[in-house]
C-alpha cells in the first residue's frame, strides 16, 4: 500500500467522524478508496469501536416511511418475492417478467422508498428480471420471511402491517395483482335475436397456491367493495377472479393491466 504523509491519515480519520462517506474524503484528499477503508477499519480496532453499519430501517429507527410505497411492497413480496439470508444482511429479491419494464421500474421505486439507504440492483435472466435491494433489516419490514416456500408455512401480517393496508389498501392490491395477477380479455358467446355472437369481456385474475395469502388478497377486495369468486382455472383451484362490470370499472381505475 502506497505510503502517505500521517498528517493526510488524521485529516481523513478526522473527516470520517464528521460523518463523510468514504468516497467523499478519498476525493476530496486525493487518496484512493481503500486506503480510506483500511485507515477507517484500523482506527476503530484501536479505539475498541465495533462497526455498526448505518441504517434507516423504519422498524428499527422509528423513523417515518412511504406507506403506499411499502403496501405496494408487500404485495409483490407475497407474490414474487422472496428474502434469502445471509451472514451479514438479507437480499430481498422481486421477479419480474422482463416484457414488463413498467413493473420492474415500480419495484425498484417501491423499495428506494421504503429504504433508501440500502443499494438497489436489478439483474437480468432469460425473460426474467430480478430486482435485488441489500440490508438486514428487510426482515424487519417483512416478518412473514421464513424457512421454505410461503405457502408452506402460515402466513399472517403483524398489526402495524394490517394498518397500512387498510390505509392503502389499493396499492396492496396493484401489488398482488403485479405480482401473481393478471387482467385479461375473456369470451363467450351469446343467443341474439336467434343468432349466436361473441361476447368479450375483462377479468382479473388472481393465483397463489397459498390460502392465507388468497385470503389477504379476497378481505381487502371485501374491505374495498370488490365483488369476486373462486375459480378452478386450468385444474388448479387457487384462483381468484372479479368480472363483474362494476368491480371491473373499479380495478381498472386503481390496478391496471402491467406494463
Amino acid at each position: 500500500m502506497e505510503q502517505h504523509n500521517p498528517s493526510i491519515r488524521e485529516e481523513a480519520l478526522a473527516l470520517l467522524r464528521r460523518g463523510l462517506s468514504n468516497r467523499t474524503v478519498a476525493e476530496q484528499l486525493n487518496v484512493p478508496r481503500g486506503t480510506v477503508g483500511w485507515w477507517l477499519s484500523e482506527d476503530r480496532r484501536r479505539r475498541g469501536v465495533r462497526y455498526e453499519r448505518p441504517t434507516d430501517c423504519p422498524r428499527c429507527t422509528g423513523r417515518t416511511f412511504d406507506a403506499p410505497a411499502y403496501a405496494y411492497l408487500l404485495g409483490l413480496y407475497l407474490g414474487d418475492g422472496h428474502i434469502i439470508s445471509k451472514a451479514k444482511q438479507h437480499h430481498l429479491s422481486i421477479f419480474c417478467t422482463a416484457t414488463w419494464p413498467g413493473l420492474i421500474d415500480a419495484a425498484e421505486d417501491a423499495m428506494r422508498r421504503v429504504m433508501p439507504m440500502p443499494s438497489v440492483r436489478r439483474r437480468f435472466r432469460q425473460g426474467c428480471a430480478e430486482v435485488k435491494s441489500f440490508t438486514k433489516h428487510w426482515t424487519c419490514m417483512f416478518p412473514q420471511h421464513g424457512p421454505g416456500r410461503k405457502h408452506d408455512r402460515q402466513i399472517v401480517l403483524e398489526s402495524w402491517q394490517q394498518d397500512v393496508v387498510k390505509a392503502h389498501p389499493w396499492d396492496f392490491i396493484r401489488g398482488l395483482i403485479h405480482s401473481d395477477g393478471c387482467r385479461a380479455v375473456n369470451w363467450t358467446t351469446r343467443i341474439v335475436n336467434g343468432e349466436r355472437k361473441r361476447y368479450e369481456y375483462p377479468r382479473y385474475w388472481f393465483t397463489n397456491v397459498s390460502d392465507d395469502i388468497r385470503q389477504l388478497y379476497t378481505g381487502t377486495l371485501d374491505m374495498l367493495g370488490i365483488e369476486w369468486t373462486h375459480c378452478t382455472r386450468h385444474g388448479k383451484p387457487y384462483n381468484i377472479s372479479v368480472a363483474r362490470k362494476a368491480s371491473v370499472a373499479l380495478m381498472d381505475l386503481h390496478v391496471g393491466p402491467k406494463h
